[in-house]
């Protein structure tokens, strides 16, 4: 049986509070979501932060200082993977430009979070896209200082890829000493101006990687399952949670990210493999 690991993505930097109540907003109901999630099979929680005032997505430290104390002081067993997407953001407007809205920060502020905190992961997007409506913008040499930096802190980047070229540029950097071996890949799908949630897409994108590199998959929305299946049959690992699907079953709101969870580990026991623990998931990305 392999170990297959799952990633819980807990709330994400998009506006699916308007759409779910189940959505953690405060540093506290952030924490004790992934709290929950680890208990329910996660070996990996994956982490933004929100405005406990309006539900927007936020980049301050003191935000993420709270969720990683109030998990680490739990005692809970389970690796914390911060997010340093947020930042990226350019949509010049058309007509108007004092209406722009250009939000990309600088990549020291994007991982400032990351070095105080000293996570066991992070993200790493080696992605400049039409992520849906909202371009995003992560230039080679923002890659390239960023991953340097994570390194230096000694936390594991998690590669971040939403198209076949953007897994041609990852191995680029693989191979320019840039980023390190072994990484770690998370092929991220069905998000619109990326690659669709398809078994071809999948398969195309694995199959660019050097046999035996780690990799992670998963969708957004209806295909979030679906997506956990066929990533466990092809070798991969998986990832779930309301970031990225906000319902258990068609119509049905998840009461939080443990069902999501749980139901991932239901589809993995299912087709015979077994769910990794967070010190299955160290040895497995060589942390």
């Amino acid at each position: 049986m392999r170990k297959v690991i799952i990633t819980c993505a807990l709330t994400g930097g998009g506006a699916m509070t308007k759409n779910s109540k189940h959505v953690p907003v405060s540093p506290r109901d952030i924490a004790q979501e992934g709290i929950a999630a680890a208990k329910a099979g996660a070996a990996v929680i994956h982490i933004h932060v929100r405005d406990p005032e309006t539900g927007a997505p936020a980049m301050e430290l003191d935000l993420y200082r709270e969720v990683v104390t109030r998990i680490r002081d739990s005692g809970t067993e389970v690796l914390i993977n911060l997010t340093t997407g947020m930042g990226a953001t350019y949509n010049p407007p058309i007509d108007d430009p004092a209406r722009a809205e250009i939000l990309v920060r600088p990549p020291a502020e994007r991982i400032a979070h990351v070095l105080e905190l000293r996570p066991d992961i992070c993200s790493l997007d080696v992605a400049t896209m039409n992520f849906d409506a909202n371009p995003i913008v992560n230039s080679p040499d923002h890659l390239r200082y960023m991953a340097r930096e994570i390194y230096g802190a000694g936390v594991k980047p998690e590669l971040e890829v939403f198209d076949l070229g953007q897994v041609g540029l990852a191995l680029h950097l693989l191979q320019q000493g840039d980023l390190r071996q072994p990484a770690f890949f998370q092929f991220c799908l069905g998000i619109r101006g990326g690659a669709p949630a398809t078994p071809e897409a999948l398969l195309a994108m694995k199959g660019m990687l050097p046999a035996g590199m780690p990799w992670s998959a998963f969708a957004i929305s209806r295909d979030e399952f679906p997506m956990v299946a066929l990533s466990v049959v092809l070798g991969g690992h998986v990832r779930v949670g309301l970031e990225d699907n906000l319902f258990i079953a068609p119509g049905k709101l998840a009461q939080g990210n443990a069902p999501l969870v749980e139901r991932a580990v239901q589809i993995i026991q299912g087709i015979g493999e077994e769910v990794a623990t967070p010190a299955d998931a160290r040895k497995i990305l060589s942390l």
